[in-house]
């Protein structure tokens, strides 16, 4: 079944299963301006159990949406209503910022600026944070001590999370769009990834679930839930790519952290635009065609959608290869693949185009791998898993 027919535009999706009642049980939700989505999952031995979900587009008639006071009340009524339809049984939520607001670097201090690590990070950050550090929320985490050469160091992360690092902002933030390495002197550096988001942003989160009536336990990064719910311990340099609705988001991980982010404006919708301006359709039969047709595995696109497609999604290749090259230019640790995620990553023969045209092997993303579920649930499971990797990774932040 093509997802244009199991998630038609302008309509609730809506799946409820058999629930289950355990403390140890997190909402995660991913919202943005075009939908929402929720995913409660329950701790069982250490591992993740799905109770339920439900995701909302942001067409929905909102006349049917319970009315609530909030400083953003109709996204605070929409994460209402489809928690209530979802039949959600507890009010722990784990969110995510949105990854074009969140700035991250990875800093290279002397191991002396342990001493003082606060002062030392908030130094640094005013260099590579293009706002006024008093506007922003920092926060940090130790990746390793390293002996660096005056070049600079070139491997990013290479050993994965410290023991030692310790959140200094809010709790567990941590990405965003530029790649800083850089050190002058040869000597003994401590690797710090730094991460910063407005406060206002924050604040603003932070009002949306206390209006809802949920209790927001922590903020999260989209790229941490990408990590936690599709590649795991997996040890080796890849790549996440998000097709979102209208946002594609590119992070570089190695050893589990996201060590490059960028996002482009450029997702699903816009393909779907291009192909009803293209052929003078309505935009859900544009979707309907979308997936159904997909894209030419040859790059030789075949037919006007086909073409469509491809030329629309060219700057997102061009966004890939640039984003590989930007980290090779500072690492040894070659990328192994690709993960695809997001709803437009179930474009068909959408892996073999990109394949091609970066030269690696791209695989869609299965983020309830590590998930309990009911077998009978499979086949609809793995429809609509691209649409959920976040809100997979965010329920899970507390349970593994």
């Amino acid at each position: 079944m093509a997802l244009g027919r199991l998630f038609p535009l302008i309509k609730l999706i809506l799946n409820i299963m058999g629930l289950f009642s355990s403390e140890q049980s997190y909402l995660g939700i991913d919202f943005d301006n075009n939908s929402v989505k929720v995913v409660q999952l329950t701790n069982e031995n250490g591992r993740p159990r799905l109770v339920t979900y439900g995701y909302i587009d942001r067409k929905i008639e909102r006349e049917k949406i319970d009315s609530g006071r909030s400083d953003n009340p109709e996204v605070a009524k929409i994460i209402q209503h489809v928690c209530r339809k979802a039949k959600t049984t507890t009010t722990k939520v784990i969110t995510a910022l949105p990854a074009y607001s969140v700035f991250s670097s990875v800093l290279n201090l002397p191991v002396s600026a342990k001493k003082d690590l606060a002062s030392a990070v908030k130094w640094e950050a005013k260099k590579v944070i293009p706002l006024p550090v008093e506007d922003m929320i920092l926060d940090w985490k130790v990746l390793q001590d390293f002996t660096d050469e005056p070049s600079g160091e070139k491997n990013p992360a290479e050993n994965g999370q410290g023991p030692n690092g310790e959140s200094k902002g809010f709790d567990d933030l941590r990405q965003r769009s530029f790649l800083k390495i850089a050190s002058t002197k040869k000597g003994v550096y401590t690797k710090i990834l730094l991460t910063a988001a407005p406060k206002d942003l924050v604040k603003r989160y932070i009002n949306i679930f206390k209006s809802a009536g949920l209790n927001l336990l922590s903020l999260d990064t989209e790229s941490f839930a990408l990590v936690r719910s599709l590649v795991g311990n997996d040890p080796s340099a890849l790549m996440i790519v998000d097709i979102g609705s209208v946002v594609t988001n590119i992070s570089v991980v190695v050893n589990g952290i996201p060590l490059l982010n960028r996002s482009l404006d450029i997702g699903g919708l816009t393909i779907t635009q291009a192909i009803a301006n293209s052929l003078n359709i309505s935009l859900e039969r544009a979707e309907q065609f979308k997936y159904d047709i997909g894209i030419s595995p040859d790059r030789a696109g075949q037919g006007n959608i086909p073409q469509t497609i491809e030329s629309t999604i060219v700057p997102i290749v061009d966004e890939l290869k640039y984003s590989l090259n930007l980290y090779r230019n500072q690492s040894q640790k070659p990328i192994e693949k690709v993960i695809l995620t997001g709803g437009s990553s179930l474009l068909l023969n959408l892996p073999e185009y990109l394949a091609k045209a970066v030269n690696l092997k791209v695989y869609r993303g299965d983020p309830w791998a590590r998930i309990i579920y009911p077998g009978e649930l499979k086949p609809v499971l793995d429809e609509i898993g691209s649409r959920f990797s976040v809100a997979i990774g965010l329920a899970m932040r507390n349970i593994e």
